[in-house]
C-alpha cells in the first residue's frame, strides 16, 4: 500500500468519526431539551446536517445512539475515578471522591439523562452486548475502588466499615444532589445551584473520615 493510499484511508476514518461524533453530540443535546420520546433519528439527522441514510451507517438505530451516548458517560467516570486512585496512592486520600462528584455533578442534565437512558434500555435485546459492557466498567472500577478504600481504612483514615459502604455513600449522595436539580419543590426556589453542588461535593469528599461515627 503507497504512502498516500494510507494517508486517504486515515482521513476517510478521521472523518467518519468526526461525523459520528457529531451524531452523538446533536442526539445528546436534543435528547436533555426535548426528552428521550420526542426525539427521532429523522430529528437527529437534520438538526447534525447529515442525510438519514449516513446516520444509519453509523448506528443502525435510536437505541444505538443511546446506548452510545450512556457508555461514553460510563467510560469517561471510569477513567475519571481511575485517575482519581492513582492519585489516592501517591497521597491525596480525597483524590477519587473528589473525581467521582466532579464527573457526576459537572453536568446535572446529562447525568440524569444517562439514568433515563439506562431505565430505557436495560432491557432492550438490541443494546444487550452494549448494556454488559456498562456493567463490566462499574464491576471493574467497584473491584479498584474496594481496593482503595480498604488500604485507606488500614491506614487508619476512613472509619472501619466494609469498604463498599464509602463509595456507595458517595453514590447515595451525588444521585440526591442530582435529583435536587430538577425537584420543583427545592431547585425553582433558589439560583445557585453550583455553590449548592460545590458544597455537596465537599461533603461528599470528606464524609466517612475516621472519627465521624460515634456509637
Amino acid at each position: 500500500m503507497t504512502a498516500s493510499s494510507t494517508d486517504k484511508i486515515r482521513e476517510k476514518k478521521r472523518r467518519f468519526l468526526k461525523r459520528e461524533q457529531r451524531i452523538i453530540d446533536t442526539a445528546l443535546r436534543l435528547l436533555i431539551k426535548q426528552g428521550i420520546d420526542q426525539v427521532t433519528v429523522s430529528a437527529i439527522s437534520k438538526e447534525a446536517g447529515i442525510g438519514k441514510g449516513t446516520v444509519y451507517k453509523h448506528f443502525q438505530s435510536k437505541a444505538e445512539i443511546m446506548m452510545r451516548i450512556m457508555l461514553d458517560y460510563e467510560h469517561n467516570i471510569g477513567a475519571n475515578l481511575q485517575a482519581g486512585i492513582v492519585a489516592t496512592e501517591r497521597g491525596d486520600p480525597g483524590a477519587a471522591a473528589k473525581a467521582y462528584f466532579s464527573s457526576r455533578l459537572s453536568n446535572p442534565a446529562l447525568d440524569r439523562l444517562v439514568q433515563q437512558l439506562e431505565a430505557r434500555l436495560e432491557n432492550s435485546p438490541e443494546v444487550c452486548t452494549q448494556m454488559a459492557e456498562v456493567h463490566a466498567v462499574r464491576r471493574s472500577t467497584a473491584q479498584a475502588l474496594n481496593q482503595m478504600v480498604a488500604k485507606l481504612i488500614k491506614r487508619g483514615l476512613l472509619e472501619d466499615v466494609p469498604p463498599h459502604y464509602h463509595y456507595l455513600a458517595c453514590w447515595a449522595l451525588a444521585q440526591g444532589a442530582v435529583e435536587v436539580c430538577f425537584n420543583k419543590g427545592f431547585a425553582d426556589q433558589f439560583d445557585d445551584k453550583a455553590d449548592l453542588l460545590d458544597f455537596i461535593a465537599h461533603i461528599g469528599i470528606t464524609m466517612g473520615n475516621r472519627g465521624q461515627l460515634r456509637k
